[in-house]
């Protein structure tokens, strides 16, 4: 009798095991990805970007190495693509790391990006992006794009973002949030309500961003979501809790917006107009800092 319960376990113990295995197979780039220090994959050979791009040009960039936001990533590129028509805009969108030259980047005013996730670039390309910032050209980071994924890159982390990613709730995940806009100078919050109510992944950082030459555009309301993160994690930040700031960069202009990880995201008209005020700042066509404002088209003629 012991010998056949013990044949049944066993058979119990090996059908576990098997689906075991192929849940890890079929899930394994994710496992990558998020629990072994992401995908390297690092691109050499350069995208053929289009001859004729008006400008000013934006440059979308949604490489991911680390968490992947499959949904929120393409709706995304929708809705940039749809703003930067309106707008006479030229824009390119690619994956390719090795868009971030000099060379490449010279045809770009400003960089965005969207959802991007981990280790993504060569020393060369980082020394590329950096070089771009920091000389006048703009950047808009969206969501995962200040994440903990980018840990490995220091200036990025510290001068960038300028704080350091620590969780988001996940009891539960999304939640109705009351975003409270702090700043109406800046084209990417003047529009909005001053109590911003919508539904999101809210980040909690190690500490506030705000700081002289830091401007805090928007904060979160603490009390309208609950702050717990996996196994019970703290993530409260009190009374200052930012969620979208901008600052210069050398004579660049960064702004970031940890607003984003839904598709649905890119469908409210406020956070269309959000974005669109964002990329008019970053590309010096609306609102004051880093370096002279560009006169938009219809005022230069």
């Amino acid at each position: 009798m012991l010998r056949k319960i013990l044949k049944i376990v066993g058979w119990w113990l090996l059908a576990l095991l098997l689906l075991f295995a192929v849940g890890v197979w079929r899930n394994w780039d994710t496992i990558q990805r998020v629990f072994l220090g992401g995908v390297k994959v690092y691109e050499t050979v350069p995208p053929k970007v289009p001859a004729d791009l008006e400008r000013p040009a934006i440059l979308v960039f949604s490489k991911t190495s680390g968490f992947r936001h499959e949904e929120a990533i393409p709706a995304a590129n929708v809705l940039l693509d749809a703003i930067a028509k309106e707008k006479g805009w030229g824009i390119y969108q690619t994956e390719n790391g090795a868009a971030f030259s000099p060379e490449i980047l010279a045809r770009f005013d400003a960089v965005v990006f969207s959802n991007t996730s981990g280790d993504v670039f060569t020393p060369k390309q980082r020394a590329a992006f950096r070089a771009f910032l920091e000389n006048g050209g703009g950047w808009v980071g969206i969501h995962a794009a200040g994440d903990n994924s980018h840990e490995g890159w220091g200036w990025y982390v510290d001068k960038v973002i300028g704080t350091h990613f620590v969780g988001h709730p996940m009891d539960p995940q999304f939640q109705q949030a009351a975003v409270r806009i702090e700043d109406r100078t800046n084209p990417a919050t003047r529009d909005l309500p001053a109590e911003w109510r919508r539904t999101d992944e809210w980040y909690s950082f190690d500490k506030s961003p705000r700081r002289p030459g830091m401007a805090v555009l928007a904060t979160l309301d603490e009390g309208t979501y609950r702050q717990k993160g996996m196994f019970g994690q703290e993530l409260a930040m009190g009374k200052d809790h930012p969620i979208v700031w901008a600052h210069c960069v050398g004579k660049g202009r960064a702004l970031y917006s940890a607003l984003g990880h839904t598709a649905a995201t890119y469908r409210e008209p406020d956070y269309r107009r959000h974005l669109t005020g964002a990329l008019d700042w970053a590309l010096k066509r609306d609102g004051e800092g880093c370096g002279p404002r560009v006169a938009a088209p219809e005022v230069a003629r």
